[in-house]
């Protein structure tokens, strides 16, 4: 009976074991971008097009492409349109997963709230300390000597006091001519790796409003260097770009997928070359 009985515990754990492995679903990618084909090649995503008549671009191959299925121009042999499409991304090539829809109009992003102020606003606000100097003139002056200064970082125009102003529309010229840019209301911001205050001295001989200093981990020409040097080493960038205030460079490439990203950090260090997918994963 004991032999009996471990058999069937044999038995039963072999058919615990046999049960179908379970797998992982690919990720899905999705853009809202231009398809064309040419003579040259078939169907392929396009980051960047020249506007020409017919346009001209070009980029990976779509996988499973029907121009008859979808609305399209047609110009000399090319065939072109905007699409939002999902699909599978295998480093190469996008194989859809769905039929492509129009693309989905983009709305223009407000970035005023990425360039605000570190520095404690003092108790009466932000305001000139010497309003002859708090001209357009004293600032580009302001700019070009703390370019050429030691440790130079980065700059920015905080206006947020564009917030304060009731109907105020970023996207209406009207409001961007009169409102912006007012060197009287605004706040440079100016970043030095170091003490930034030991700038200030020198900045003040030209610069009389609002002003901020803080401190940078990188100066910008270490940050310029290291975006020249990444763009050509990584296989496949489209574009790059400093971001001084976050400290990085930002790489566009197709997909970012996290394995990548891994490989570029154990390369260049972790957090200071940044991936950013043209194609974005579905529910990000």
């Amino acid at each position: 009976m004991r032999g009996i009985w471990l058999l069937a515990v044999l038995v039963t754990l072999a058919a615990c074991g046999t049960g179908p492995a379970t797998t992982a679903s690919p990720t899905l990618y999705q853009a809202d971008l231009t398809v064309l084909s040419n003579p040259q090649h078939g169907p392929q995503l396009c980051a960047f097009v020249a506007q020409s008549l017919p346009p001209q671009c070009g980029g990976p191959d779509i996988i499973g492409w029907d121009w008859n299925a979808v609305k399209h121009s047609t110009r000399n042999g090319v065939r072109w349109g905007e699409y939002h499409v999902v699909g599978t991304w295998d480093g190469k090539s996008l194989t859809l997963t769905e039929p492509p829809r129009p693309a989905r109009p983009g709305d223009a992003p407000d970035d005023r709230s990425r360039f605000t102020t570190p520095c404690p606003k003092p108790v009466r606000g932000w305001r000139p300390v010497d309003p002859a100097k708090a001209t357009e003139r004293s600032m580009e002056a302001a700019l070009v000597r703390a370019r050429k200064l030691p440790g130079y970082a980065g700059s920015w125009l905080d206006q947020s006091y564009l917030d304060e102003i009731d109907g105020y529309d970023p996207q209406d010229r009207r409001y961007v001519e009169r409102y912006a840019n007012d060197p009287r209301r605004l706040v440079l911001n100016l970043m030095f790796t170091g003490d930034p205050a030991a700038r200030e001295p020198l900045i003040r001989e030209v610069w009389g409003g609002a002003l901020c200093l803080s401190r940078a981990e990188r100066a910008e020409a270490e940050l310029r260097a290291l975006q020249d040097r990444a763009m050509k080493e990584i296989k496949g960038a489209q574009s790059a770009s400093v971001d001084e205030r976050a400290g990085h460079v930002e790489i566009g490439v197709w997909a970012a997928t996290p394995e990548l990203q891994r490989e570029i950090d154990e390369k260049y260090g972790k957090g200071l070359v940044v991936l950013a997918g043209v194609l974005t994963p579905v529910g990000s």
